[in-house]
């Protein structure tokens, strides 16, 4: 039997792509509780578990100036015990019942996670309801999250990407921002932070009038709203005022911020301006531009500095969508000796992206490719889940996952190019990067693109 390859017939050609499907997100539902937590159910009943998101106004955006990362070790904490249970116990008691836990804090919430069968959910949630409603915050377990912290940043301050990206931060925001800082806090803000300021925080800002409680899985709304009034419907708290974060950005005037890393045989760079909050209007046009700018592998900047001239094994762009006014970056990692001619290649992508409209191809393939993916990445009760909670964070409304793809294909060329003339500003680009300064110095110097500054 002969194992060689050979072309289709032409009487059997190759089939054609089918229509899309229609696509629907699994419906939900949403109640106001006796203590006004919100609750919002998808009942998912294709297999006997649910996962559970507890949402607290409690991100790193509301971190006392000084003591930036308390939210993220007070979300860590949660979990640490609680009055009755000390940690041990807890983790042995939902390993028992099969569940998983997490708590952590991003920029704008915190958020405790639970998934569990069915039948175990009523347990695991009292276990929960207790961390969430008495935590214990050990001041054995707040001094070794500390240490961990610390120990963290020197490894990362090892790593030149990691390097990179917080000194892009540093540099982009005014000194004043919040997002100057990294979430977790840093070497100066983490040491001092103690376990009384730990639980004032949490008394501050997990406050039941401001959180909202999501499931997705095998339970109706009745179902869930009974459960949840059994574990929290006694909480009883006020919302926490709203936290309004400086996004002004440190310099309108493009500028080169160059970190030594003697005899590095890389660079890694960081190309970027201060982007947009993620309820703006452009949102759609935004995606899409990005996507052929350098949000794909078949993206502008990576054929540009992968393909054509083979600087890199790959190069990106992204918006770091938050509440407030995120980074909008191009990142990549070179080689030393091109270190130059790749900064000049993405800066001229960027102005070529405000210059002329893109093709119908590329147009088509973000756009498919955007359109395409967005239903696989639902297959679980936790993709459910967080996709409902990222529409509450942001307030984008109830139709937001039903119209995705609708509104995806909607964007037009003259979106792309109007999208890309308001939010990517060639001459506001802060340039970082992370390599062998005697080997760029001369040449970041000689490209012209701004003052070339030393960042210790």
């Amino acid at each position: 039997m002969s194992t060689t390859s050979e072309p289709l017939s032409p009487r059997h050609p190759r089939p054609a792509a089918a229509a899309p499907r229609p696509y629907h997100f699994p419906r939900f539902e949403r109640r106001r509780l006796s203590n006004d937590m919100q609750l919002v159910v998808a009942n998912v009943p294709k297999l006997p578990i649910a996962t559970v998101l507890l949402l607290a106004e409690a991100g790193a955006v509301a971190d006392p100036a000084g003591r930036e990362g308390v939210a993220q070790l007070t979300a860590q904490l949660l979990l640490e015990g609680s009055e009755s249970l000390d940690g041990a116990a807890l983790t042995d008691q939902l390993e028992g019942l099969g569940a998983t836990a997490s708590a952590s804090a991003d920029w704008d919430v915190a958020l405790v996670r639970c998934t569990a069968l069915v039948e175990n959910l009523p347990r695991a949630l009292e276990i929960l309801g207790g961390v969430l409603q008495a935590p214990a915050f050990p001041a054995r377990e707040v001094e070794r999250l500390k240490a961990e912290r610390i120990s963290d940043l020197l490894q990362l301050r090892a790593d030149p990407g990691a390097l990179a990206d917080e000194t892009f931060s540093r540099v982009l925001y005014e000194n004043r921002s919040r997002y100057c800082l990294p979430a977790g806090g840093d070497e100066n803000t983490v040491p001092p932070i103690t376990r009384e300021e730990v639980q004032e925080f949490y008394a501050a800002r997990y406050r039941p009038e401001a959180m909202t409680v999501v499931i997705a899985g095998a339970m109706s709304i009745d179902e869930g709203e009974a459960l949840i009034e059994r574990v929290f419907g006694g909480w009883q708290g006020a919302a926490p005022d709203q936290v309004v974060v400086n996004d002004a950005p440190a310099s309108r005037a493009r500028q080169v911020h160059l970190v030594a890393r003697p005899d590095a045989p890389q660079s890694e760079l960081r190309i970027g301006h201060v982007g947009v909050p993620r309820s703006h209007p452009d949102y759609f046009a935004i995606v899409v531009m990005n996507a052929i700018l350098g949000g794909l592998f078949s993206s502008r900047i990576n054929l540009n500095l992968r393909e054509q001239h083979g600087y890199t094994y790959g190069a990106h762009t992204g918006f770091d969508w938050r509440r407030h006014a995120g980074p909008f970056s191009a990142d990549s990692a070179v080689k030393t000796d091109v270190t130059d001619a790749a900064i000049r290649e993405v800066i001229m992508e960027i102005e070529r992206m405000r210059a002329a409209p893109v093709s119908h191809d590329e147009l088509s393939l973000a756009t498919s490719y955007l359109d395409g993916v967005f239903p696989i990445r639902y297959e679980t009760t936790d993709a459910i889940a967080g996709a409902i909670a990222n529409m509450i964070v942001y307030d984008l409304g109830d139709d937001w996952l039903d119209r995705y793809r609708e509104r995806v294909r909607a964007v037009t060329i003259d979106d792309v190019q109007r999208a890309a003339h308001a939010h990517l500003h060639p001459d506001a680009l802060q340039v970082v990067v992370v390599g062998d300064a005697a080997a760029v110095r001369d040449k970041l110097d000689a490209l012209g693109i701004g003052a070339v500054k030393l960042v210790e």
